[in-house]
């Protein structure tokens, strides 16, 4: 019998209480989840590649699952599945907005390779709102971020938020 493989990509930057979530969700829906972290040149990161990747391999490490795995990765997401043996692909929605983008780029990797199917997750109602790019927005403003990542990614933000002194006025 084969199992089955789940890929979850993303930039992690960083890695969120909302992505937790998915990762701890979508690790039941599959043998074998990879957590794949990637670059997006459309996104500014806040930490490096490698520093995601170790941020996330951290996180992952906490919540104690046996068949999840990071992987880094820059390629096409259809080619990294099929390296990987995956035949789940697995994102996490919050909002329409995100649906709409998920649903176009869904369509696409089914163009690429119908034998990787797209599942999608809903986000936890009380996790819905939290999303990277606030949650650096928010830290950089000096606001508390606590309630959105967890305590060790939590100092890794404020941390290079104060490195790179992008404190905003507030």
């Amino acid at each position: 019998m084969t199992s089955r493989v789940g890929i979850y990509p993303g930039t992690f930057d960083p890695i969120t209480l909302g992505h937790a979530d998915i990762i701890r969700r979508g690790s039941k829906l599959v043998d074998r989840l990879i957590i794949g972290v990637t670059t997006n040149p459309s996104k500014s990161p806040l930490f490096s590649t490698e520093e995601r990747f170790a941020m996330v391999e951290r996180e992952v490490a906490q919540l104690g699952l046996s068949n999840v795995e990071v992987v880094g990765f820059n390629a096409l997401l259809v080619k990294f599945a099929q390296k990987q043996g995956a035949s789940v692909i697995i994102r996490g929605l919050r909002a329409v907005a995100d649906f709409e983008y998920e649903y176009q780029m869904a369509g696409m990797n089914q163009q690429l390779d119908d034998d990787v199917e797209t599942v999608f997750l809903m986000a936890d109602v009380s996790l819905q709102p939290i999303a990277s790019k606030l949650v650096k927005e928010i830290a950089i403003y000096g606001g508390d971020i606590s309630r959105f990542v967890s305590d060790a990614v939590r100092q890794d933000v404020e941390a290079r938020v104060r490195e790179h002194g992008l404190k905003g006025d507030y």
